[in-house]
């Protein structure tokens, strides 16, 4: 059947028939699917490429849920679910019930010791992880071009800030001490997030404006997924080396570990998660690199994003300050693309001084002279830019499923 035909069925009929099988390949990659499930953390696997591939389990259900008006009965009672350990809600539909008990369980290859470690290592590297998560990983989603877009035609893309702050949550739960303990979080988070996935996955394909820009019929594949997987951790990783930040190989691991733990919470198959910080690298060389791009959608979330620090800091976190930030973070071509103007005072000095920076501060080199002023400069964004990504969690954050895509008539909040 040809894309147009497709998508004219789906919009008609749902998307249930197709959502959890193997379905045509949509564009997205440029190569055909070949990483190999070797390289998981199940060590083997079918190997069928994940860019047809959803979520079985949830879809359905929730495209159901959705389809009975059962969604706001539902959202009303999973707000009072909030941590690991604490009981379901009374009142749930028993398949609903049942599933939500079999998802939060954590995998048998969880290993309590690692994420413990993994708690270890986000305590001294907290700062970083801040602005990484919501520089490098936060700026990098919108120029995943199917990321972009799900987010900007979704109900997500009418408030950004609400979305933001769900999004931080995320990774604010995983660095807790008790992330994974009955007292903490995670697990939820994980659950209720694949849910929405699932909601989303139903919703899309009824949008107009989503369909016309869209190069795929479902969104949210397990390819995406993983792409975007590996815009946190495997990115986060990937800039603490370079700036060469010492970290021992029994934390790198146990981080890692926390974020593979995660990817199975979120419904992503234990074969396309990678088992090691090479096996991550491989798979992201394959489905990230090449396929970052900006997009009409992407930039004005972008746009979005780098406004954010006008409500903490107006010299610190100002817009100017941000796009050269990641401007450093993610190239001249994404930042370009993004239309973020160049900065003559911070791009060269970010290029020059951000090095030798982390150096003085993990006590690799001595403070050089003349350069106090510039390092305090460094430090205090770090400290602000942590305080901007944790800003979003100051109130009380409920996910929730969507009942409906975003209103374009209204301009977003």
């Amino acid at each position: 059947m040809d894309k147009l035909s497709r998508r004219t069925a789906l919009k008609a009929g749902g998307v249930l028939g197709a959502l959890g099988s193997v379905a045509m390949v949509a564009p997205g990659r440029a190569e055909p699917w070949s990483w190999s499930p070797g390289g998981s953390v199940a060590g083997t696997g079918s190997g069928v490429d994940p860019m047809g591939v959803w979520d079985a389990e949830a879809d359905p259900l929730v495209a159901g849920l959705i389809e009975r008006g059962e969604v706001p009965r539902v959202n009303e009672l999973l707000r009072t679910w909030t941590r690991n350990g604490q009981p379901l809600p009374a009142g749930l539909p028993t398949e609903l019930r049942d599933f939500m008990e079999y998802a939060r369980q954590l995998p048998q290859w969880a290993d309590p010791g690692k994420l413990g470690t993994s708690v270890e290592f986000t305590k001294k590297r907290g700062l970083y992880l801040g602005v990484l998560y919501g520089l490098a990983s936060g700026m990098m989603s919108t120029v995943i071009p199917k990321e972009a877009r799900a987010v900007y035609y979704s109900k997500g893309g009418h408030d950004l800030k609400d979305r933001i702050s769900k999004t931080a949550k995320l990774g604010y739960d995983i660095g807790t001490a008790n992330a994974y303990a009955p007292d903490g979080e995670m697990v939820v988070t994980c659950v209720k997030t694949r849910l929405v996935h699932a909601a989303v996955r139903h919703l899309l394909p009824q949008s107009p404006h989503w369909v016309y820009a869209a190069d795929e019929d479902i969104p949210i594949s397990q390819n995406d997924m993983m792409v975007t997987w590996h815009s946190l951790p495997t990115t986060v990783m990937k800039h603490l080396t370079a700036w060469r930040v010492p970290i021992p190989a029994h934390e790198s691991d146990a981080f890692l570990h926390s974020w593979q733990v995660c990817a199975h919470l979120l419904g992503i198959r234990d074969e396309y998660i990678p088992n090691s910080w090479g096996a991550a690298d491989s798979q992201a060389a394959q489905v990230l690199d090449p396929i970052l791009a900006p997009t009409p959608e992407g930039a004005a979330l972008a746009d979005r994003l780098l406004r954010l620090g006008v409500n903490i800091d107006l010299t610190v976190l100002s817009k100017p300050v941000l796009g050269a930030f990641t401007r450093f973070l993610l190239g001249d071509p994404i930042a370009d693309g993004l239309a973020i103007p160049r900065e003559p005072v911070w791009d060269p000095l970010l290029r020059a001084s951000w090095g030798p920076f982390i150096a003085v501060r993990e006590g690799l080199l001595p403070l050089v002279p003349l350069a106090p002023d510039a390092y305090w400069l460094f430090d205090e964004f770090l400290r602000q830019a942590a305080l901007l990504y944790l800003a979003e969690l100051r109130m009380p954050i409920s996910i929730e499923l969507p009942r409906h895509n975003r209103d374009m008539s209204q301009p977003p909040r």
